[in-house]
């Protein structure tokens, strides 16, 4: 199309067309982390193993996402944004397929393990490509979508589940065709994995890319799309004298070059990224099934809580989808980690009161104590959603430099999937060792800490253009 058919003062339209296709990526690392928490049954039945080995299997999709989101930033600097995205859908499809047909652990373990990569991709890729070509006056908004598809595709896929499971009387039962339904709920991401390839090949390479890459004609082209063709001078100018370091993008940018230290913000990207997850929500999202089992609800019971869960989280997701712009980010994160830290304590003070049946191994809760952890529970989802679930993404989206924003959102993602994947690992563990109110007091902990790092730590972002981010 040519520059002249561009509008003259941009499209909104079409920045949120595209801010909303890269969000299915958010879509899809969702639904590939929630499917699992309905077929951990199906996986020990059909692979034979322990709890040790149950929690690698359902963990090892997080390997991949370290590594993902590692190297995800790093390749995004030298082949574009949008390209690793259309990789990260591909890997989608092929772990969708593979996870189900699996005969064995290890064919199970490779295939989330490039899921992972996908996921890790997309998890840094979706949120950086929308800060880039978001305007700062609702950048947050739009990023914040970002959370809005994770928490829907998790939705998604424990409601797949649920009536997956319904249709057949359980999921380790056989539904179409001879294959258990736990392989069913893994060929359900075929769906949106394939829409999102398809969707991926209609929008444009992001516009800061084009400009660090040199490819000012079309990067002009892009920024006259987005913003029209005044602004998108001004704009060029902008990123290009942001980018006037002189040289590509690298990991050494992250280090101050006088002391060769690591920048104080890129330690803060680490920080906000692990406490994200040392708060144990993916135990929720993960192992919810698992959870509310150990708790003494039923099977059927448990998915149904999962799906109450997830519709809370969207929710709340749309709380923040509309303050994050007007609060600002840092008045989000403390507000959350201070409501964290009361809910979960309330959730690990329902489950230290309950006595363990001795036949199954699970807990006893009285009534009482069975509503004051299904209610604090979802209230501790609920708060999670309305701040460090969508408000870490934005922040890393944007608070970095351009020159260091790829290589620090790998380090972040990096730190981020590692802690996701210690926590996601030992629950099993946990749970079998020092029980659900031990597990869940160390994540009040951490909730805890995560109101400090804040406070003490955490610079507001609201507002500022990309170009003003210093580190």
């Amino acid at each position: 199309m040519a520059s002249s058919s561009y509008p003259e003062n941009g499209s909104t339209v079409f920045i949120v067309l595209i801010s909303c296709v890269a969000t299915i990526g958010g879509f899809l690392f969702g639904f590939d982390s929630g499917v699992i928490n309905g077929t951990v049954e199906g996986l020990q039945l059909a692979f034979n193993s322990d709890s040790a080995g149950t929690g690698f299997s359902v963990s090892s999709m997080l390997l991949g996402c370290a590594v993902g989101a590692l190297f995800a930033g790093r390749l995004a600097d030298k082949y574009g944004r949008r390209s690793l995205l259309i990789v990260a859908a591909v890997l989608f499809i092929i772990s969708a397929w593979g996870s189900g047909v699996a005969g064995t652990t290890l064919e199970f373990v490779i295939y989330r393990i490039l899921g992972g990569l996908a996921v890790g991709a997309a998890s840094v890729m979706a949120p950086a490509y929308i800060s880039e070509v978001a305007p700062a006056r609702y950048r947050g908004m739009l990023t914040s979508i970002q959370q809005i598809a994770i928490i829907s595709g998790l939705t998604a896929a424990f409601l797949s589940n649920y009536l997956l499971a319904d249709v057949a009387g359980g999921s380790t039962r056989e539904l179409w065709w001879g294959y258990e339904t736990w392989r069913w709920m893994f060929w359900m991401e075929l769906l949106p994995a394939t829409v999102f390839l398809v969707a991926l090949l209609a929008i444009p390479e992001s516009p800061r890319f084009l400009v660090a890459s040199g490819k000012t004609e079309k990067a002009s082209g892009v920024l006259a799309r987005l913003y029209g063709h005044a602004t998108a001078d001004i704009k060029q100018r902008e990123i290009g004298d942001s980018l006037a370091e002189d040289h590509q993008p690298r990991f050494r940018d992250l280090l101050v070059p006088s002391t060769r230290k690591v920048r104080p913000i890129v330690w803060v990207g680490i920080g906000l990224a692990v406490l994200q997850q040392l708060v144990g929500i993916n135990v929720v999202f993960y192992y919810g099934a698992v959870l509310w089992q150990a708790a003494g609800f039923s099977e059927s019971d448990a998915l149904a809580i999962n799906v109450i869960s997830g519709s809370i989280s969207i929710a709340a997701c749309l709380i923040t989808f509309f303050f994050v712009d007007k609060i600002g980010r840092k008045p989000l994160l403390w507000f959350g980690s201070a409501g964290m830290a009361v809910t979960l304590g309330l959730v690990a003070f329902a489950f230290a009161g309950a006595p363990v049946n001795l036949e199954t191994g699970n807990l006893q809760l009285s009534d009482g104590a069975g509503l004051l952890a299904l209610i604090a529970a979802n209230a501790y989802v609920f708060l999670f959603n309305m701040s460090w679930g969508p408000v870490m993404w934005v922040m890393l989206g944007e608070m970095f430099p351009n020159q260091i924003r790829g290589s620090g959102l790998a380090i972040a993602g990096l730190a981020q999937w590692l802690a996701n994947f210690i926590v996601t690992a030992t629950f099993p563990v946990l749970l079998a060792g020092i029980g659900l109110a031990a597990a869940y007091g160390i994540y009040t902990f951490f909730a805890a800490v995560s109101v400090a790092f804040v406070i003490l730590m955490v610079q507001e972002t609201k507002g500022k253009e990309l170009e003003e981010m210093v580190g």
